[in-house]
C-alpha cells in the first residue's frame, strides 16, 4: 500500500524502513528492484479513506496515494513485470474504471492487473457522500454487473480495428467498434468505448474475496486470487475448494492462479532469522493492532474483553472474510483478543516464513509442492529491505532448482502467467 505498512503494522517504525512511500523514484526502484527478481508483479492494495483515527495516528495500514499514478510511474520504468491496482466497484463506474485500466494496460505493453474490490467500510462510502456502504450481497451483485460492464467495453474493439492510414485517410475502422449499451439494475453504460486494446487484449482480474460468495465471484472470473491462509492445511482446503468452484463455473484449473500471502523474514543464520522476527513483531503497537483488527471485521472490538477468547466474539457485519482469517489462525492456539489482533497486526496470521535463504526456499516449496497455492504474495516486514533482500538471496536458490523462471516468457502479464 502507499502508506507506512503492508500487513506488518510496525514495519514503519523499523530502522531500515525508508518511509519514501511520497516519492515517485522510490517505487520505480522498488519495481526495479523486483523485475530484477523477475516477479510475476507488484500488486498495490487500496483504502479510500482512514480505517479509524488510532490507525491513522499510530501508522497503521493506510493509502496516503492513489495507486493508478503510481502504477503509471511504475509501468514507465520497467520493461517487463506487470503491476495490479485496486479499484472498488462500489464507487468508481465501469466505464472510469475500464478508461483508467485500459490507458494503464495500453501504455504498459500490457502489464495491467485488476483487483476488483467491493469494499468494506462505511468509511468509505462516507468519503463518497453516502450514508453507509450497501449490504455485502447487493455489493457483489454491483460488482458482477461493473465487471461484466468493463468486459464488454474491453471486447468492443475488434483486430484492426485501428487503421491509421495516412493515403486513405482513414484513421479508425468503424465497422470494427460495437457499442456497449448497457441498462442494468446498479450501472449501465451506452456509447463507444475509446481505448483501442493492449497487448494483451484486457487488463488480467485479480480478486481476494474469502467469504462464499466472493469465493464464487473468484471462481467465475478471477485469472489470480490473492488469499490469507495461516498453514498448509488451510491453504489445501482454499486451493481445493476454489478449484472445484471453477469447475462447477466450466473453468479449467490453470485458469486462476491462487496466490497465498507470506511474509519471508531471512537471516544469515536461523537464529539471527529469529532475532529479526522477534524484533519487527515487537514493534507493533498493542492499540492498533485492535484498531487494525476492529477495522477489517467491521466491529469495534474495543467493546470486548481483551483477555477473551477471540472465538466467543460474535460479528454479523463487516467482512466475514477478514474475520474467517482471525478465527482460522486463532482457534488452534485459542487465543484471547489481543493475542488475536497482535498476530493479525504483525501478518494478518499469514505464515511469517522465517530463516536462512535456504530455509525459505524450503517453506516456500514445500507451501507449493504441497498444492496450497500456484504462487505467492510476499508481503515485507521492512521497506525495500525486505524485497531486496529475497531477490538477492533467495530468488537464485529457487532458479537453481528450477522452481522459478530465470527470465520472463513474454512481454505482457498474461504471457507470464500462462507460461
Amino acid at each position: 500500500m502507499a502508506g507506512p505498512t503492508s500487513h506488518h503494522h510496525g514495519m514503519w517504525r523499523h530502522p531500515e524502513t525508508e518511509n519514501r512511500f511520497l516519492e515517485t523514484a522510490w517505487w520505480e526502484t522498488l519495481a526495479q528492484t523486483l523485475e530484477k527478481g523477475k516477479f510475476d508483479a507488484f500488486f498495490f492494495a487500496d483504502a479510500l479513506s482512514f480505517y479509524n483515527e488510532t490507525v491513522m495516528a499510530r501508522g497503521g495500514q493506510m493509502s496516503l496515494l492513489d495507486p493508478v499514478p503510481l502504477a503509471a510511474a511504475m509501468s514507465r520504468a520497467t520493461e517487463n513485470i506487470g503491476i495490479g491496482v485496486t479499484l472498488s466497484t462500489s464507487f468508481v463506474p465501469p466505464y472510469s474504471i475500464a478508461r483508467q485500466l485500459g490507458t494503464l494496460d495500453v501504455l504498459s505493453g500490457g502489464r495491467i492487473a485488476w483487483n476488483v474490490v467491493t469494499s468494506a467500510s462505511d468509511r468509505e462510502a462516507h468519503v463518497f457522500g453516502l450514508d453507509a456502504l450497501p449490504p455485502r450481497g447487493e455489493r457483489y451483485d454491483r460488482a458482477e454487473e461493473v465487471l461484466n460492464v468493463c468486459l464488454d467495453l474491453w471486447s468492443s474493439w475488434s483486430e484492426g480495428a485501428m487503421v491509421m492510414d495516412k493515403q486513405s485517410g482513414v484513421f479508425i475502422d468503424k465497422d470494427k467498434i460495437k457499442s456497449t449499451i448497457v441498462d442494468g439494475k446498479w450501472v449501465g453504460t451506452k456509447g463507444v468505448y475509446s481505448v483501442p486494446p493492449s497487448a494483451q487484449g484486457r487488463p488480467v482480474i485479480m480478486q481476494a474475496g474469502s467469504s462464499p460468495r466472493g469465493r464464487d465471484f473468484a471462481a467465475q472470473y478471477a485469472e489470480m486470487i490473492f488469499t490469507l491462509q495461516h498453514s498448509l492445511p488451510d491453504m489445501q482446503a482454499f486451493y481445493t475448494d476454489i478449484k472445484s468452484r471453477m469447475a462447477k463455473a466450466g473453468r479449467k484449473p490453470g485458469d486462476c492462479a491462487i496466490l497465498t500471502s507470506v511474509d519471508p523474514i531471512i537471516g544469515e543464520t536461523e537464529k539471527i532469522a529469529r532475532e529479526k522476527q522477534e524484533y519487527i513483531n515487537s514493534l507493533v503497537d498493542p492499540e492498533l493492532a485492535i484498531a487494525v483488527a476492529s477495522a477489517h471485521v467491521g466491529v469495534d472490538l474495543f467493546q470486548h474483553p481483551r483477555d477473551e477468547s477471540i472465538t466467543k466474539i460474535e460479528v454479523e457485519a463487516g467482512s466475514l472474510g477478514s474475520l474467517d482469517v482471525i478465527m482460522q489462525g486463532s482457534r488452534a492456539e485459542n487465543l484471547t483478543l489481543s493475542q488475536a489482533c497482535q498476530r493479525f497486526a504483525s501478518s494478518e496470521l499469514c505464515p511469517q516464513v522465517v530463516g536462512t535463504p535456504q530455509s525459505v526456499a524450503d517453506q516456500l516449496q514445500a507451501y507449493f509442492d504441497g498444492n496450497g497455492c500456484d504462487g505467492f504474495i510476499l508481503t515485507p516486514t521492512v521497506m525495500p529491505g525486505s524485497f531486496e533482500d529475497f531477490t538477492r538471496s533467495v530468488v537464485p536458490i529457487l532458479q537453481e532448482r528450477g522452481v522459478f523462471r530465470k527470465e520472463y516468457p513474454g512481454k505482457t502479464l498474461r504471457d507470464t502467467l500462462g507460461a
